[in-house]
This record gives C-alpha cells, sequence and structure tokens, in this order.
C-alpha cells in the first residue's frame, strides 16, 4: 500500500522537529548549562545534524523543495544564535559585575 505525504503534513512534521530542538535549548538557558557545558554544545550539534538530515530526506523525496527545507534550517540556526547570544550577554553583565564588587 503507497501512502502520500503532504507537503503540509511534512512541513508540520519538521517545525515540531525544530521546536523540540529549539525547546531543549530554552530549557537549559534557564540552568546556565548552554554557557558551562561542553557536552550540551555536542547534543545540540547532533541535534542540529539530525534534524537537517531529515530536511534534506524531504528534499530529496520532493515533499519540500530545497529552498522550503534551506529557510526551516536557517530560522532555526538564528533562533539558536540569539539564545547563545543571550546567554554570553548575561554571561558577560555577571562578569562585569564581579569584578565591580
Amino acid at each position: 500500500m503507497e501512502t502520500e505525504i503532504s507537503k503540509d503534513v511534512a512541513l508540520d512534521v519538521l517545525k515540531d522537529e525544530a521546536k523540540k530542538i529549539e525547546q531543549l535549548i530554552s530549557n537549559q538557558q534557564h540552568h546556565l548549562c548552554i554557557a558551562q557545558c561542553k557536552a550540551f554544545e555536542e547534543v545540540v550539534d547532533t541535534q542540529m545534524y539530525g534534524f537537517s538530515k531529515q530536511v534534506e530526506y524531504a528534499v530529496r523525496l520532493n515533499i519540500i523543495t530545497s529552498s522550503e527545507g534551506h529557510k526551516i534550517l536557517a530560522d532555526l540556526e538564528h533562533k539558536l544564535n540569539l539564545v547563545y547570544s543571550d546567554v554570553y550577554e548575561k554571561q558577560q553583565d555577571g562578569s562585569e559585575k564581579q569584578e565591580e564588587r
């Protein structure tokens, strides 16, 4: 039996996966693990690699276009960069406050 996957369903699945990665990062941001745990970076890299392969697979199956796949990945990378920048700024602010004491 052959099953047809709609483009909307595929995009929803990929967006859900992207949200899971964002949530993983966001949850750790509150614990400042991002700034202190090298292992966490490896987890994020692994998650991003796996997600990029899912996007690539959807593109190869012509479920989504290459430009849609690139946009999904670029949007996620942009959000992750914002989180990392925020953590870095908070870490810098904390260091400066300690130096003032």
